[in-house]
């Protein structure tokens, strides 16, 4: 894959930061503002274990770019890019086409004039380190620059460098050191966009040797050793630590250890996890589909923080605007977060493929970050379970008891915690109204959410009978029938524009369905929107949770209605949009999406690969398993070359093929989590989290 960058382009930048070869303090303070790279990652890594080895690296691009440490909500590095050049004519960037090439080992693989290149990355399983195995061949000497971006703490403008034998940088929490194998032959440090790397190789030789530079958006270069013809390989150790002399230690005692016998032992761990769980089922048939259903379980368990057990994350990234804006991402680290929503979807994938000790660690942690004194859960949290976003969602204050069910968990202490958050939920005003449905921005009466609750507090009064409590569980499974009895009159309307017959709606804002009650649909939509015009995916979940049979006529309207409105058919498959007029996604030109415009701009939700899951999962209760079958291969195909899930893929209106990885969020676990559970539910012939107390009491499947 040949990618150039003719830095000429930069040369004008590069004359008014001229300074001597050597020199005290680079000029340019603070440099150009810290964002972060796009979010759809080739890859995501990191070591199988324990707190000894917290760092994740992610790809991108075709270079390494975000790197989190000490935690998984903690992004500690923008980028580590090469360079190469050949001193006179040309400067080119390494981005190369990124493969899985073991269990989360990836290889990236570029060419440029006259040379090629392999990177191989992992990390090292006792250390806070990233290695980075380079091969480099060229048909005559060239030069070869690490260009390396910290942004230690989550935030980029702080941090202060140094250049010796060692880059090292660091801010008031955390340090990183990043050292060649056979050592550099020049550094410096900058400050990004002013007497940075790129600025100062715009005329194809480095010139610059700053010693120091911060605080500020730190950047620093080192000249390797590779020239291509004499020297072909070297390893680059990205090393962490609380202070500068811990981050050099680290790195250099990965690079003793060597790359080989690191990355050895890197495969092990994952081998020896993947050993631990269910043989893959007989519905991932093809090779693809088998390497995306292992990729999957890898995901999975690499979203885990290792210091905060059971803390997964939703994605290792910062889509469009939360990586760039500061007014809608005033400290960035959205998606980078835990959401009991995608807590609960990670947990029933662990569950299914046989990691239940996984599913386990997320309950509890669920349970832990229970918000006081009321018991519900907050929308999201960092892995320490500081609350990020606080908006109340109801579904996710019933996701610990549906998981709950699944673990057959009644110990005293658990029951304790599910009974503070049902109660919290009945009692919320006007419930099941929830401030939030699952896609966080409409208040309103929510099939999706309604489902949700009503299957929550069955769970809940299945266990608490269990555990000897019949009378708290009659308690919870009045409200449960009451709100059964009650869905339609709430959600489904017969007045609409979309059927002559009853269809369930995304939400409503009264509770009336046959109101045209209006409403704005957020996201850049302009002007409001009649409520019955407007339907969603999410209806589903009242299948899925055993509320109404797959043969229910409103069901089966809606999906009609559904196929209709929000449906496409594309190379990989039929896919849907989240719901009418969506939003939350990119530009008409494929520009990332944001809120704040100085004028209103139009930005277009595409199409998600998790729908094609729960519209396997509900082909399976009606009894179409070759539909549910074909769902699994269109999620399979939209994985990436790395083999990572997107959060969306291109629609039929976008500049790319509809059906590949928009710039949303990839991997997101919750699209594995959902791959990994339609294979094992097609396997089973059922969705194998749908709770059966429930599915027995609604629709007579006992």
């Amino acid at each position: 894959m040949r990618s150039t960058v003719l830095l000429s382009v930069l040369a004008l930048v590069a004359t008014t930061a001229a300074a001597p070869a050597g020199g005290g303090e680079a000029p340019g303070a603070p440099g150009d503002p810290a964002v972060y790279q796009p979010a759809d990652k080739q890859g995501l890594g990191t070591a199988h274990g324990g707190p000894e080895s917290p760092v994740w690296f992610t790809l991108g691009g075709g270079r390494m770019t975000e790197v989190f440490y000490p935690d998984l909500s903690t992004p500690a590095t923008r980028e580590l890019a090469l360079l190469v050049t050949d001193g006179r004519s040309f400067t080119e960037e390494f981005r190369g086409r990124t493969e899985q090439v073991g269990d989360l080992t990836y290889r990236q693989s570029a060419r440029g004039t006259g040379w090629s290149a392999t990177a191989t990355y992992v990390t090292d399983p006792k250390r806070a380190t990233v290695l980075v195995d380079v091969s480099f061949t060229s048909t005559r000497p060239l030069k070869v620059f690490a260009l390396y971006d910290p942004a230690l703490s989550r935030e980029g403008n702080d941090d202060t460098g140094a250049s010796g034998d060692t880059l090292v940088a660091s801010d008031a929490g955390a340090a990183t050191a990043l050292v060649a194998g056979d050592g550099f032959r020049a550094t410096s440090t900058g400050y990004l966009g002013k007497s940075d790397g790129r600025t100062d190789l715009a005329d194809h030789r480095m010139d610059w040797r700053y010693p120091k530079a911060g605080p500020g958006n730190v950047v620093q270069t080192g000249e390797l050793t590779l020239d291509g013809v004499r020297h072909k390989k070297d390893t680059l150790a990205l090393g962490f630590g609380t202070t500068r002399s811990e981050a050099v230690r680290t790195a250099r005692a990965s690079l003793s250890t060597g790359f080989r016998s690191t990355s050895a032992l890197y495969a092990k761990g994952w081998q020896e996890y993947v050993s631990g769980l269910r043989k893959p089922p007989s519905s991932v048939a093809s090779a693809k589909e088998r390497a995306v259903y292992r990729s999957s379980l890898l995901v999975l368990a690499a979203s885990e923080d290792k210091r905060h057990r059971g803390a997964y994350i939703a994605a290792p990234g910062f889509p469009w605007a939360f990586g760039f804006d500061r007014q809608i991402a005033p400290e960035f680290g959205s998606y980078a977060l835990v959401w009991p929503r995608d807590l609960y979807q990670i947990a029933t994938g662990l569950l299914a493929a046989g990691d239940k000790a996984g599913a386990n660690r997320a309950l509890d942690f669920m349970l832990t970050v229970q918000q006081q004194p009321d018991g519900h859960l907050a929308q999201n949290t960092r892995v320490t379970g500081e609350p990020y976003w606080t908006s109340v969602q109801l579904d996710e204050s019933a996701a610990p008891m549906l998981l709950a069910w699944q673990l057959k968990r009644t110990d005293r202490s658990t029951l304790d915690g599910l009974r503070r958050a049902a109660d919290f939920m009945v009692s919320y005003p006007n419930a099941p109204f929830t401030e939030q449905e699952r896609w966080e921005n409409q208040s309103g009466y929510s099939p999706g959410t309604i489902a949700a609750e009503i299957a929550g507090l069955v769970c809940l009064a299945d266990l608490l009978n269990r555990a000897g409590d019949p009378a708290s569980a009659n308690r919870y499974l009045r409200v449960a029938d009451d709100w059964e009895s009650k869905v339609e009159s709430w959600t489904a309307t017969s007045t609409g524009p979309l059927s002559p017959s009853p269809y369930y709606l995304r939400l409503t804002k009264d509770g009336n369905p046959n109101a045209g009650t209006t409403y704005n649909l957020g996201d850049n939509n302009v002007g409001e929107v009649d409520q019955r015009a407007v339907v969603d995916p999410s209806f589903l979940e009242l299948v899925r949770l055993g509320i109404r049979p797959a043969n229910d006529p409103v069901v089966e309207n809606t999906v009609e209605v559904v196929d209709e409105t929000l449906g496409e058919r594309t190379p990989v498959g039929q896919l849907w949009h989240r719901f009418t007029g969506d939003g939350y996604g990119e530009q008409a030109d494929g520009g990332p999406w944001n809120v704040n415009w100085p004028t209103p701009t139009r930005t277009y939700g595409r199409l998600w690969p998790i729908f094609a899951g729960e519209r396997g999962e509900y082909e399976l209760l009606a009894g179409e398993p070759s539909a549910a079958n074909s769902r699994l291969r269109t999620i399979a195909a939209t994985a990436n070359s790395g083999l990572m899930l997107p959060e969306q893929v291109w629609d039929e209106r976008a500049p790319q093929r509809a059906g590949t990885p928009t710039t949303s969020a990839t991997p997101l676990a919750w699209t594995h989590a959902q791959y990994v559970r339609l294979a094992w539910s097609l396997t089973a012939g059922h969705p194998v989290e749908q709770p059966s107390v429930v599915a027995c009491r609604y629709v007579d499947a006992c």
